[in-house]
């Protein structure tokens, strides 16, 4: 509908609502996102934006600055604008103002038309409540002027309760992605950005503000998250005169934005989400992402990866002894790693060839496709193809290929250097190569890496930085490949997990958590990327008893266990374990395929232990009737026994029969039964999310795996 007789207009949705104002700024302001408001007259709407009015102050404005959906200094807006840039440092200050609203009730969506005749310019912005209750918000700009626009900044803005006092955060490094910290929510700004070309292993999937000491059950908390897989911004800020609030969009280098007249940039969509408790705004993310069309239906493959098995070491026999026993312990998906193509012995040579080794294939890989599709697997293949080492045929025949801010080369990586994906030839050059690829062979799934960070990412002809280019480039990339291979599926990995956002989840199927397979760092590392990725896009192999990135030690049902609940894997040289070691791997893999459909469909729910040294997650089945739980002993207790753990997100009113499926509390060091892992005990989900259960007594890196079912009615319940 066009207008509102009361300038308000309220978008509801997936139990959010987000309520416009545009009565008294140039642009709208958000003067509500959060809980669904229910039917609101236009009355009670009314009523609402004036309580939201600030009163005029000494030593400030005559007319204070409300929080627009583009903040303005024109408007009076003191703290970080939603736009910069420049007319040849002209035309710095903008006053977009609106000149139409649509909203659509029905879908929760509205879009805003602003113009700034005088500095030529042209905005769209649109707001969006998903059925999920995300909050989704990008804007275009476009240039009207015959004289090129120097944009520098663009980012959507959210407002955020003032009462909001404590910001968390991730960071991380390579093999330990995604480590948590808590900081005051204070004036001024706290700042998050990637400057490495890619998101990058320190990047925070989310910037999140709460009230104090919020966890995951509980405590209001929202969050804010750039889909893109480049250079990005995230800022949480409170001003001085109240307002708080999260920005989110891309971080653009020095003139990569330059709009010639009627060019438009667009952001990528910022997304918000908000919930009692970090579990339920996640499980916004999860929810929004499961109803797209392209979500993967069918069930996740069971994936053994060669990598730690084999290195580059290629060799027909061996690979398909690997590929028997796979299958033997009910492997789905058997994929081969780094080490395929025209001279790739080691990691210093070959990038860009992707050409099947003649030496090392002389018939090419068709007979260990053969080997593996015969045995029941589909086959994947790893790839990297946004990468280039300078040994290499690509590198001798196309050097300005290679993505460079001046003359000589950047520092290298990996001993591999960025390919300039945003070149055209390169472009067509390696939809020529994959395509060819996946006709000559029948390959179901790419192990798509990226496996450095991007310096000087510049263009070798025009010394432009080029990394935006490089990311909508990949994007249309994989979407030319997805639609030549509709049945296609491809992992996000980049150095493990330095690749991952819902920009690159548009093209993927899932990503790699990180390149560590150390249950006790992937208990860390797992949880926090949870938090915007669903545990069926989430890859979680077990490993073999001695961890290739830590060296520890670890048991096979406490690293199964760990992995259970994702996609799971395996990343070992089966050939070294006898009948007894195959048969255990196989007990796990079929527990999984037991139970994947609810791992992959339920809601992921993670425990606030008081005990840091304990784990507490599960899975709860959409309709509340099962739920699967682990209970992991991390590290010792400084109680011993230790105390009573709860498990949250369950039907409260409904009747729950509990019985440990996997991990042994016989295995601990009790000296005396646990009374609950005796037998089958019932308890309501009430009860299990308050009073709890004594947690068993287990070693450390332990766990116990539970299984939660209705009750069967007996005659004594008649």
């Amino acid at each position: 509908m066009q207008g509102s007789t009361t300038g308000l207009f309220h978008l509801r949705n997936g139990g959010t609502s987000v309520i416009l104002d545009d009565r008294h700024s140039p642009l709208p302001a958000i003067v509500y996102w959060g809980a669904d408001q229910g039917d609101l007259a236009e009355s009670e709407l009314a009523a609402l934006g004036v309580a939201a009015l600030p009163q005029r102050v000494s030593g400030g404005l005559d007319q204070p600055a409300p929080l627009t959906l583009i903040p303005q200094e024109s408007s009076g807006w003191l703290a970080t604008p939603g736009l910069s840039g420049h007319r040849d440092g002209r035309s710095f200050s903008t006053k977009l103002e609106t000149t139409a609203i649509e909203v659509d009730e029905a879908s929760g969506t509205a879009e805003i038309t602003a113009t700034d005749a005088a500095a030529g310019l042209e905005a769209t912005i649109t707001v969006e409540v998903t059925p999920a209750g995300l909050l989704r918000q990008r804007i275009s700009l476009t240039n009207r002027s015959p004289e090129p626009y120097s944009l520098l900044a663009l980012a959507p803005t959210f407002p955020l309760p003032h009462d909001l006092d404590e910001l968390f955060d991730t960071t991380g490094r390579h093999l330990r992605e995604r480590s948590p910290q808590r900081h005051a929510f204070t004036i001024g700004g706290h700042v998050r950005e990637s400057r490495r070309g890619r998101p990058g292993s320190d990047a925070s999937l989310l910037l999140a503000a709460g009230r104090s000491g919020f966890g995951f059950e509980r405590g209001l908390v929202y969050a804010v998250h750039t889909a893109w897989s480049g250079n990005h911004r995230l800022l949480a800020e409170r001003t001085p005169t109240a307002e708080s609030f999260f920005s989110a969009g891309e971080l653009l280098g020095p003139g990569e934005i330059l709009l010639a007249e009627d060019e438009t940039y667009t952001t990528p969509w910022a997304i918000g989400s908000w919930g009692d408790g970090l579990n339920e705004l996640s499980k916004r993310f999860h929810d929004e992402l499961r109803a797209r069309p392209r979500h993967p239906r069918r069930a996740r493959p069971v994936t053994l990866n060669t990598w730690e098995a084999v290195y580059f070491d290629h060799d027909l026999g061996k690979l398909g002894e690997l590929a028997e026993l796979a299958a033997s312990v009910g492997v789905e998906r058997f994929v081969l790693d780094d080490g395929w193509f025209r001279g790739r012995r080691d990691d210093t040579a070959g990038l860009g060839d992707w050409f099947v080794d003649e030496t090392v294939w002389p018939s090419g890989l068709g007979p260990l496709i053969e080997k593996v599709q015969g045995l029941g697997m589909e086959f994947g293949l790893w790839v990297e193809p946004e990468m280039i080492n300078l040994d290499s045929e690509l590198a001798r025949e196309h050097p300005d290929w290679i993505l460079r801010g001046r003359d000589e080369l950047p520092i290298p990586a990996r001993q591999q250097y960025g390919l300039d994906l945003a070149h055209p030839d390169a472009w067509s050059y390696l939809l020529e190569r994959l395509d060819s690829l996946l006709n000559e062979y029948d390959i179901a799934y790419l192990k798509w890496d990226h496996n450095r960070d991007l310096l000087e990412a510049g263009a070798a002809d025009t010394g432009r930085a080029r990394v935006h280019d490089n990311v909508a480039a990949l994007y249309r990339l994989l979407a030319a490949l997805k639609q030549r291979h509709p049945e296609l599926e491809v992992e996000s990995c980049a150095s493990g997990g330095a690749r991952v956002d819902l920009g690159i989840l548009d093209h993927t199927d899932r990503i790699w958590t990180s390149d560590t397979l150390d249950p006790i760092e992937r208990l860390q590392i797992q949880r926090y990327t949870s938090l915007l990725v669903p545990t069926e896009m989430m890859g979680a192999h077990l490993t073999s008893p001695d961890v290739h990135s830590t060296q520890r030690s670890v048991s096979l049902d406490f690293s199964a266990g760990i992995a259970f609940f994702g996609h799971l894997g395996i990343e070992w040289d089966l050939a070294g374990l006898d009948a007894e070691g195959l048969a255990a791997i196989s007990r796990w893999v079929e527990l999984h395929k037991r139970h994947r459909a609810l791992i992959h469909s339920g809601a992921l729910v993670h425990g606030d232990t008081a005990d840091a040294t304990s784990d507490v997650r599960g899975v709860v089945a959409a309709d509340g009737a099962s739920a699967l739980f682990t209970f992991t002993q991390v590290s010792t207790s400084v109680t011993y026994p230790p105390g009573r753990f709860t498990l949250p997100g369950l039907d409260p009113d409904r009747r729950y029969t509990l019985r440990i499926i996997a991990g042994s509390v016989d295995a601990g060091p009790g000296q005396s039964p646990l009374a609950w892992a005796r037998q089958p005990i019932t308890l309501t989900g009430r009860q299990l999310a308050t009073a709890g259960l004594q947690a068993p007594v287990l070693f450390p890196a332990q766990l116990v795996l539970l299984e939660l079912g209705t009750p069967v009615p007996d005659d004594s319940d008649a």
